[in-house]
């Protein structure tokens, strides 16, 4: 593999199991929280990770044509997290969490394909691999009749996803760092006007604050380092890569809370592997 295929890869793995880390750590404290308020103080911590980083690095700011795709991924990402939320909240957990996480892999893989050519024949089926382990790792329940209608919340929140994969490896070819500011600023701004608008969250315990702090930076840093795999490398390896992120947060509910794993679970963990193996050659 070439030096930056190596990077991407890297870049991807480590956005997996930052994201993963930030969904364990949301998750755990969203059981006694209002979800919106969490998200609202979790990106606000992740602007001010991003902005000191992006400040002790420095480098050059991009047009104003990068900052406006970071702001429409922004707001890509917070209508994929609403969807998401109302989803797992109305409809089946399982079902919602594994749609949504295809079709956001499918998307940014069908847009590299499109613009950067096929990759090779080991890395298709690397994909399929992955999105087998997405499916697994994500279902944790038994089969439900779903009906059409059910399929609405996680296809969005899918899209909105996917699109946000996309937007930002268009956004960064210039740097990394400021668009990604851009699109947690703006997210925030829509955050904050749900929550004014439609009263639909409250905001945490001042007690869970290093927490939700905590999560923001482990969801910025998983950003970064998506951004950063997308820049150098191919965007459908580094979207499926960074898409596996549910491995993660499942390796932490087992270690930390003791939770098992069910025989799906363990199904996606060896397809996941499976994929890593196969994409990474």
């Amino acid at each position: 593999m070439a030096n930056q295929d190596i990077l991407a890869v890297t870049y991807g793995l480590a956005s997996a199991s930052f994201w993963g880390t930030s969904d364990f750590s949301g998750g755990f404290v969203t059981k006694t929280s209002s979800v919106f308020g969490v998200l609202l103080v979790a990106n606000i911590a992740g602007i001010v990770f991003l902005t000191i980083c992006a400040l002790w690095v420095g480098g050059p700011v991009p047009d104003i044509y990068s900052f406006i795709l970071g702001a429409s991924a922004g707001i890509a990402g917070v209508i994929g997290l609403a969807a998401f939320y109302k989803g797992l909240a109305n409809e089946h957990m399982g079902m919602v969490a594994s749609l949504a996480a295809i079709i956001s892999a499918a998307l940014p893989v069908l847009f590299g394909m499109l613009m950067e050519g096929f990759p090779s024949h080991r890395q298709v089926a690397g994909f399929g691999a992955a999105f087998a382990a997405l499916w697994y790792l994500s279902v944790s329940e038994k089969s439900h009749t779903i009906q059409w209608r059910q399929l609405i919340l996680p296809a969005t929140a899918g899209i909105g996803f996917g699109f946000a994969f996309i937007l930002i490896d268009q956004a960064v070819e210039q740097s990394v760092l400021w668009p990604l500011i851009a699109s947690k600023m703006m997210g925030t701004i829509v955050l904050i006007a749900l929550l004014l608008i439609f009263r639909i969250g409250t905001m945490p315990h001042m007690q869970k604050y290093p927490l939700v702090c905590l999560t923001g930076f482990f969801d910025a840093a998983g950003t970064t380092f998506y951004a950063s795999a997308a820049q150098v490398g191919r965007l459908d390896i580094s979207a499926v890569l960074a898409s596996m992120h549910p491995a993660i947060t499942a390796f932490l509910a087992w270690v930390i809370l003791k939770e098992r794993l069910t025989r799906r679970q363990w199904i996606g963990v060896i397809a996941a592997l499976i994929a890593l193996a196969l994409i990474a050659t």
